[in-house]
């Protein structure tokens, strides 16, 4: 354990005092858990804040590297332990397990073929890899040099991965020659190419030869194996401002081009490591498993950062929880005796639909703590996880952050807090949440929903949009000064939990009642020929907005019969103000890559506006677009 045992709440009671000694003392409480670490020089100052420029500064001229927290420091303790076990898309194929000894020296050698190729510290070096142990020792090997990597999901458009390198102006990209993904087998080094078509600013182009394919490499380019043969693996780590950037990674906004949310070194180290052993109720050989990619934020602070900080063993999974069938997430679990198993309720909804065979043949009784991350988790999906997953003894941890945040904010603490179905429930140490009314004030009741924000700073604040402060200003600090606006809508029950409405502008005001859409979702969900659905306003001559759902069903047939079943299932539930005035039967929904809905676009289309979507190359399912369009058209 790195963290001092008086850090570690071990009941509510504990949870109750550690919290609000944070928030009441928070430099003092930072700087404690910040003393768990290996710093080269100590900072002068906590914290620094300014919310109306915005800016914010955590250990104030503290001088580290990331990767000697990750790393050295359990070279010298454990050396043999693993890091990281990879677990292939095909479950024939060899496990690998690293340990922290191996994981250093070849992060170390990476380090050293970055330098080859005239990376240095402050360049921008794009990662495109699938989920393979090397995207993390590349990760690992941009910090060591002090290199800002930017890693964009190995699944995105080369539209969508040329905008990315162009807005970082990275210097090098690290991809593969493809990947394996279930059945298929994905060309990613054409969709690299491509991308390069229209970026001047790369220099370089570095590949891993993961599929074995019959490509050659163009006069800037270099296999990854090769150039591990002109190099050492003893890299001395560079030293880093507090402040000095570690990565930037890219977050779709609900209008316009996507954000490079910025992190810096020494607060993100600080929060995710600290977030990480809380949440999940770390204990040392342990062996954890997140099933995201580390194209997202939840990649980076649970699979990479939280966990090897805290000196654990990871998983990395290259597969899909469907191949070869629906039991692999399960066939996983018992395999590794996994005791912390983290997912999105999109992943656990969709396993639900299957039958029972492919969970109860697996042994699960390794598991300790659930999670869920990405979206609220709704109540059917909430009792099936615990239920037939957590056999009614694993806590689930229901975890409310954002990429911009940089680690989990609202959460239960596995063993230590109450969970709640559909509740994050309470916030993490130093995050001190509140709720505002329509008109922007704040209250303190319970029992009412309201508009979040934070109140004070973290230390893993986001501290800019890369090459836009101006748009972090607005999109972030000026709907509230003074305070952080994460964009979420909130309800606080009377024991002060927090359950998550979505988004503010999925909070639509029917008759002048604020209606949060995923409550309303959840209720829709539960008919049962109903597989998902999501909610969207749109203007309304009487009720100035009215409510438009779209559902995808199990079985085509009676639907008018169905859409005067979910009216009566809202009407019952939440009230007759709920029910949609409009419910469009569609084949899918427009996500993204990550699970997401993107609902900007269900809202122009019950708008009645037939084109400019923007840029919907990054959908996971960009045709689905035309389809609704269709059906639109028939209402």
């Amino acid at each position: 354990m790195i963290f001092d045992k008086q850090l570690i709440p071990k009941n509510i009671d504990d949870y109750n005092s550690l919290y609000n000694h944070s928030i009441t003392n928070p430099e003092e409480f930072w700087s404690q858990v910040a003393d768990s670490f290996l710093w080269k020089k100590k900072w002068s100052k906590v914290l620094k804040y300014d919310f109306s420029t915005p800016k914010f500064e955590w250990f104030v001229d503290g001088k580290l590297n990331i990767t000697e927290n990750c790393l050295d420091r359990y070279v010298e303790i454990h050396p043999e332990k693993t890091a990281i076990i990879f677990e292939p898309n095909y479950p024939e194929n060899e496990t690998i397990y690293i340990s922290y000894k191996e994981l250093h020296s070849k992060v170390c050698s990476f380090a050293n073929v970055l330098k080859n190729n005239n990376i240095k510290k402050g360049d921008r070096v794009c990662i495109y890899l699938p989920m393979v142990p090397e995207l993390a020792i590349a990760v690992l090997a941009c910090a060591r040099i002090g290199a800002v990597h930017s890693v964009v999901f190995a699944g995105f458009s080369s539209t969508a991965l040329s905008a990315r390198i162009n807005d970082a102006s990275c210097k090098m990209i690290i991809t593969s020659d493809g990947s394996f993904r279930g059945n298929k087998i994905i060309d990613l080094k054409s969709i690299v190419d491509e991308a390069l078509n229209d970026c001047d600013c790369v220099d370089s182009v570095i590949v891993l030869n993961r599929i074995n394919s019959n490509i050659s490499l163009n006069n800037n380019e270099k296999w990854w194996h090769e150039e591990l043969t002109k190099v050492s693996d003893d890299c001395p780590a560079e030293i880093m401002d507090s402040e000095d950037s570690l990565f930037i990674l890219y977050t779709s906004g609900s209008t316009g081009k996507p954000k490079g949310m910025v992190h810096s070194s020494g607060g993100y180290m600080v929060y995710s490591s600290y977030s990480f052993k809380n949440v999940f109720n770390y204990n040392d050989n342990d062996i954890y498993w997140c099933t995201a990619d580390i194209g997202w934020i939840t990649g980076h602070s649970y699979i990479v950062y939280g966990p090897l900080l805290n000196g654990a063993t990871s998983i990395m999974f290259e597969g899909v929880p469907s191949y070869p069938d629906f039991g692999r997430f399960w066939q996983i679990c018992e395999k590794h005796k996994v005791n912390q198993f983290y997912t999105a309720p999109t992943a656990i909804r969709a396993l639900a639909k299957h039958p029972l065979d492919f969970v109860e043949k697996y042994d699960l009784s390794s598991l300790k703590v659930l999670g869920t991350v990405g979206e609220p988790i709704n109540e059917e999906a909430w009792n099936w996880y615990n239920e037939n997953i957590g056999k009614d003894k694993c806590p689930i941890v229901d975890t409310w952050w954002q990429t911009e945040t940089g680690g989990i904010m609202i959460t239960s603490l596995a063993n230590v807090t109450k969970g709640k179905p559909t509740f994050a429930t309470k916030p993490m140490m130093g995050i001190q949440p509140v709720l505002f009314d329509e008109n922007g004030s704040l209250f303190n009741e319970n029992n009412k929903n309201g508009i979040l924000g934070i109140k004070y700073p973290w230390p893993s604040i986001a501290r800019t949009i890369y090459g836009d402060h101006e748009r972090y200003k607005n999109v972030y600090f000026s709907a509230y000064p003074g305070y952080y606006f994460p964009g979420d809508g909130a309800y606080r029950d009377d024991e002060g939990n927090y359950r998550i409405t979505g988004r503010v502008d999925d909070v639509v005001i029917v008759s002048g009642h604020n209606l949060g859409t995923a409550p309303i979702e959840d209720i829709i969900n539960m008919h049962p020929n109903v597989i998902e659905s999501a909610l969207v306003g749109y203007p309304h001559d009487i009720k100035g907005n009215a409510l438009y759902a779209y559902v995808i069903l199990k079985n085509q047939s009676k639907k008018d019969d169905i859409r005067t079943e979910i009216n009566q299932l809202i009407s019952k539930t939440i009230g007759p103000i709920a029910k949609p005035d409009k419910i469009q039967f569609v084949p899918g929904l427009p996500k993204t890559r990550s699970g997401k809905i993107m609902r900007r676009i269900l809202r122009k289309i019950a708008c009645g506006e037939k084109s400019e979507f923007g840029d919907i190359s990054t959908l996971l399912n960009p045709e689905i677009v035309d389809e609704i369009l269709k059906v639109f058209k028939n209402l």
